[in-house]
């Protein structure tokens, strides 16, 4: 369940509340306008087997992370525990999946706006406004897809007929691979920014960082933020209130709320996050 920290600070699990279920694909929406946040969204996107429906984005830009089932122990953040939610399947949606966490290596294609792309875990994606995308996952297991959505249009996604591929000549590539970043150094952290102006997001920012053992001073941005836990264990500090977090954790972070990540753990916690508007992530202003 949601847990509330000071100041509309939100955390929740990835698999928190019932999906939206579309032909092969489902979608858990964790943070938007509906619970609270201003322009941001967070919404977990699981991409069965084969071709997914196309969704249209709306008037906004569209950030995709592809994750790595291979180091994302999908846990619960309440309970620290590993879970999965059961996979789609083609004769039932509810067919039970084993315990244990679910292994993806297998290429997968997006296509956006009718050109096809090939993805690999750990990329970062850039969807326009207005276009559409549709991910052809080669298979045998599922998919999932971090997205968000800024200014969030508070509505259901947009399912579509596919369109024809056009001309993308002078449209710089939406794709861009985690281990093709060069990692900033910021005090005894790091972090690699994915999408940005670079491939033509003026509106938003996303990046990886990694966060060492321990807990660094209290801090806060001017922007909106939401953060979703790749690897690790910790605390999510907002004011005087905190939660713990894991593996899955979604994460809002209102404009100017003072806030922290604490790494619990004995090795790293990595986390992706999106912010917006777009800057630089080693800009924080310490209380």
């Amino acid at each position: 369940m949601p847990v509330m920290l000071e100041g509309g600070c939100r955390v929740s699990h990835m698999h928190d509340g019932a999906p939206l279920v579309e032909g092969r694909l489902r979608i858990w929406s964790q943070v938007g306008r509906a619970t609270g946040a201003q322009a941001i969204s967070l919404r977990v996107m699981e991409f069965a087997a084969g071709m997914s429906p196309a969704i249209r984005n709306d008037d906004c830009d569209q950030i995709l992370y592809v994750l790595d089932r291979d180091r994302v122990a999908v846990g619960d953040s309440s309970q620290g525990q590993a879970q999965s939610a059961p996979p789609l399947d083609q004769d039932s949606k509810d067919h039970a999946h084993p315990e244990g966490v679910r292994r993806t290596k297998e290429l997968a294609t997006i296509f956006i706006d009718g050109n096809g792309h090939e993805i690999t875990p750990n990329t970062g994606i850039y969807i326009r406004p207005n276009e559409t995308f549709a991910i052809d996952n080669a298979g045998p297991e599922s998919i999932t897809i971090i997205s968000s959505q800024c200014p969030d249009p508070d509505r259901s996604p947009q399912f579509v007929s596919p369109p024809t591929s056009r001309s993308t000549a002078n449209v710089p590539a939406p794709i861009v691979r985690l281990a093709d970043q060069r990692a900033q150094p910021t005090a005894d952290r790091w972090y690699r920014v994915l999408v940005d102006g670079d491939v033509g997001s003026t509106e938003v920012t996303q990046f990886v960082g990694s966060i060492p053992p321990g807990r660094a001073p209290d801090h806060f941005h001017n922007y909106e933020e939401v953060l979703f836990i790749l690897r690790g264990e910790g605390r999510m500090w907002a004011g005087g209130t905190n939660t713990p977090i894991a593996p899955g954790s979604c994460i809002y972070l209102p404009k100017g709320q003072v806030h922290c990540v604490e790494n619990t753990g004995t090795g790293e916690l990595r986390l992706l996050g999106v912010f917006y508007p777009a800057g630089s992530p080693s800009v924080r202003y310490d209380v």
